[in-house]
């Protein structure tokens, strides 16, 4: 009996202690994993750290932050749109893992996921991403060590003073600058991410007299210094006009910069900060030949119209000094042109005249206006047919850019101008000064001109300024956007500037199964390059004895209707005539060529021809057609020569099997877009 109950009174304090116990099991189980949130323009480069965890917000894909390579990617590359175009997240966003590795040799571009990664030659760092879902036994950091960036401001004493390169995005000025790569213990610097934030706007009281444009109509006698009346104290007007700075600063205050300014961009060689209003003027210039990083032909259309008044003609040549000191033109760099508008255009300085700031800016002080109209139409005209030319002093391997500064609204039209200046690779800028309010709108020649004119309606391409006497602000922000080459959308490229003829041997020695191969072969092709009815076209012809038009160029000006035609061509099957079958691709499609496109042939056969091949191929080189030549199997070599342009070592290349085909894919677009860079443009 005494046993028993000892049992039982051990059996319940064993239970007591089961009970008490419970609560305290939770301190037994691993953390959890506390995941930093980052944004969509957060470079894997800026984190110090070599392997981490983040977690990407919803629609990076839209922010088209850019991604160099593909698999790994180069440490500039955004993470979140490099794990979007690895297929790591959708564009809902979601955890990524990311890790750091060597830099490599070359990053190829492509285009997956709709994000669309560009190629780069050689980055110092690499990294790759993989699902956010660690190992088990694995914590990644719950904070992120961010590179510190580089200060704001240069110093004015130095003795060299080196241009920041810009960038996309204005949080992180020093994108393309060398990251440390040695780790901080500073505190990290919190991201902030996305673009800046444009400024709340100002109220401002309308002036009482107004510009009125109606078609070839003034309210305003020519020559008069006042149009608006600016929102300064009225004895201001009257101060001499070496006192503009300080009737800036002193009577705009309130006057906020225009649409994405920010203050925090780095001053790009000026050596001061924007609080500071006095350029270093009396300081020796150094021997410059340009800042490399911003290689662009670069043109400004400045309005000479009787509406702006002779003060403010002024302000507008003080900028365009300030834009050529800023941007450091030179002959490795930047040219700066000008064009003056009114009634009609005429060139002030060509792009060859001046190839120092120093020089642009004596030449800029003896500009005197013209007066007449603004007619922005009119001399988007004459910059498309006369102003970019080589004679003019146009490059060629350089971007071209068109900044229009127009003060309030064109008189005449400009979207035909336009959009046969941006088909041509012109990219068109647009800074409105003082713009028309709900009330002027009424008085526009053409609603919405701006965005009929831009290459892209996403804002980078305009800047809108409150104020004449605000301009200034608008240095900055426009320099950091025509030296982004990798934005300059309309500018054309070894992918958006051709007419491919892919000419197909269907004989009947290649066979069904191999045929399709050719086929995949040329959709690897096709699918490298930027397809549209002004970007690359692709034509295609199948030969036999007999030759087949499969489709013509234009015919297909989307890449995916392009690829399905690929795929649906039908194997025909036959002898091998290659030579009729070039000068019928003559015929056919390089008839009907664009004057402005490059015009490629890619013959692929197998086999001897049963003609001659070396006069119809001597026929189209004189047409300026550059010729690549595939030859697989029992292919001629002596023919392959004779169809390639020279060198042939550059564009013939033979394979013994059809399978091999694919190794030729890089080096062909790579042959292409070498050969592209070397020769000015079209």
């Amino acid at each position: 009996m005494i046993r028993a109950s000892l049992t039982a009174i051990c059996l319940a304090l064993l239970l007591s202690y089961q009970c008490w116990a419970k609560p305290n099991e939770p301190k037994n189980k691993k953390p959890k994993q506390v995941i930093p949130a980052v944004e969509c323009d957060v470079r894997a480069g800026k984190v110090n750290l070599p392997e981490f965890i983040v977690k990407c917000p919803p629609r990076c894909r839209e922010t088209r932050q850019q991604v160099y390579g593909t698999g790994v990617f180069a440490s500039i590359s955004s993470i979140c749109n490099a794990a979007i175009h690895s297929g790591v997240i959708t564009n809902s966003g979601g955890k990524v893992i990311v890790r750091k590795m060597a830099g490599q040799n070359v990053y190829k571009g492509s285009n997956s996921n709709g994000v669309r990664s560009l190629s780069l030659p050689k980055w110092r760092e690499s990294f790759v991403v993989s699902v956010g879902k660690p190992k088990k036994g694995v914590i990644y950091p719950s904070t992120l060590d961010y590179v510190p960036s580089r200060p704001t401001y240069v110093k004015t004493n130095q003795k060299e003073t080196t241009m920041l390169p810009p960038t996309s995005t204005a949080p992180e000025p020093t994108t393309t600058t060398p990251e440390p790569t040695t780790t901080t213990t500073t505190t990290p610097t919190p991201t902030t991410a996305s673009t800046t934030t444009p400024p709340p706007p100002t109220t401002k009281a309308r002036p009482v007299v107004h510009k009125v444009r109606e078609a070839g109509i003034h309210k305003q006698e020519p020559g008069s210094p006042v149009r608006r009346q600016p929102s300064s104290p009225v004895g201001a007007v009257q101060r001499p006009a070496d006192s503009d700075r300080k009737i800036m600063d002193t009577a705009n205050t309130k006057v906020e910069s225009v649409d994405a300014w920010n203050p925090e961009a780095p001053p790009y060689e000026l050596g001061f900060s924007v609080r500071e209003q006095e350029p270093l003027r009396k300081a020796p210039e150094p021997v410059s030949q340009g800042n490399p990083d911003c290689k662009v032909d670069l043109a400004f259309l400045m309005d000479g119209s009787w509406s702006i008044g002779k003060r403010r003609f002024k302000i507008q040549k003080d900028f365009l000094t300030e834009v050529a000191q800023t941007i450091n033109a030179g002959v490795a760099g930047p040219m700066m042109g000008i064009i003056q508008y009114g009634d009609d255009p005429v060139t002030e300085i060509s792009l060859k005249t001046h190839s120092s700031s120093r020089e642009l800016k004596a030449a800029i002080d003896k500009i005197v206006q013209k007066g007449g109209l603004s007619n922005v139409g009119k001399a988007l005209h004459y910059i498309n047919k006369h102003y970019f030319s080589d004679a003019n002093g146009n490059r060629g391997g350089a971007p071209n850019v068109a900044v229009i500064l127009v003060d309030g609204w064109p008189t005449d039209k400009v979207e035909e101008a336009s959009r046969l200046a941006r088909e041509s690779g012109i990219n068109i800028f647009f800074v409105t000064i003082e713009g028309p309010d709900d009330n002027e709108k009424q008085n526009l020649v053409e609603a919405n001109f701006v965005d009929k004119a831009v290459c892209r309606t996403n804002g980078f391409f305009s800047l809108p300024v409150n104020s004449w006497f605000a301009l200034r602000k608008a240095v900055q922000p426009l320099v950091k956007r025509v030296c982004d080459t990798d934005r300059l959308v309309c500018s054309k490229t070894c992918l958006n500037a051709n007419d491919i003829a892919f000419v197909i041997d269907g004989s009947s020695s290649v066979g069904t199964g191999n045929f399709r191969t050719v086929l995949q072969f040329v959709a690897n092709i096709t699918r490298e390059f930027e397809i549209s009815d002004t970007d690359t076209r692709v034509g295609a012809v199948q030969y036999t004895y007999e030759q087949r038009l499969e489709f013509a160029f234009g015919q297909y000006n989307n890449k995916a209707e392009l690829l399905n035609a690929i795929k649906r061509i039908n194997y025909w099957s036959g002898g091998t005539s290659t030579g009729a079958a070039i000068t019928y691709a003559a015929e056919q499609l390089f008839s009907k060529s664009k004057p402005n496109k490059r015009k490629i042939m890619i013959v692929i056969t197998d086999g001897r021809s049963y003609d001659d091949v070396r006069a119809p191929a001597l026929a189209v080189h004189r047409q300026g057609v550059i010729a690549y030549s595939i030859g697989i199997a029992w292919a001629a070599q002596d023919e392959l020569e004779y169809i390639a342009t020279d060198p042939d070592k550059e564009h013939s290349f033979f394979v013994d099997e059809f399978d091999n085909l694919y190794k030729f894919v890089p080096k062909i677009i790579h042959n292409i877009c070498q050969e592209f860079n070397s020769q000015p443009r079209n």
